[in-house]
């Protein structure tokens, strides 16, 4: 995919992203309120790993579709169009991994999975500032599903279309302080 932004899009200034574990682990500390002890480590397991690599293509999906009316030339827009299904199938096997294991206890917190999901929608919500364009995928109605858990792995508008982030929107949320 860094491939194919650079050869299609020449000379774009592009941040660096740390993706060690500390810089996961503040992320999850955000999204819980308070720190997680120990540290939560995306690497230490399979689990882990899923769970971190579920914050990442849902922001890029509706970042490319926020983008997507200021792009100018063909070639621009036959990228993102081809990064846009890329990411979006990525965001659905996740949700698929993550589905499997909505009641598992994420090991040493004794947390589920699903709760992990839950806190990390509602703080990319917080941190957009934009209103509900993430909402909780895995969640439990009691009530109505007699404690079943329930799923919603393709996220979309009331016109079923995927929902879009601005770049001001998307920066505060991959750096995780609110702001630009």
């Amino acid at each position: 995919m860094c491939r194919a932004i650079k050869n299609a899009v020449r000379g774009f200034p592009r941040p660096l992203l740390d993706l060690s574990a500390r810089s996961f682990a503040k992320v999850i500390d955000k999204a819980f309120g308070e720190p997680l002890n120990p540290p939560f480590d995306p690497y230490a397991s399979s689990t882990n790993f899923l769970i971190a690599s579920y914050f990442i293509p849902y922001i890029a999906l509706t970042g490319y579709v926020g983008s997507n009316p200021n792009l100018q030339g063909s070639a621009s827009k036959r990228l993102v169009a081809g990064l846009l299904g890329v990411k979006s199938g990525q965001d659905a096997i996740i949700k698929t991994l993550l589905y499997q294991k909505a009641n598992e206890k994420v090991h040493p917190y004794g947390i589920p999975v699903a709760a992990f999901t839950n806190k990390i929608s509602q703080m990319r919500n917080n941190l957009g500032r934009s209103g509900l364009k993430m909402k909780a995928f895995l969640f439990q109605n009691s009530t109505e599903l007699k404690g079943r858990l329930e799923a919603m792995c393709l996220l979309q508008n009331e016109y079923s279309i995927a929902f879009e982030r601005n770049p001001e929107e998307i920066l505060r949320i991959v750096y995780g302080g609110g702001k630009e």
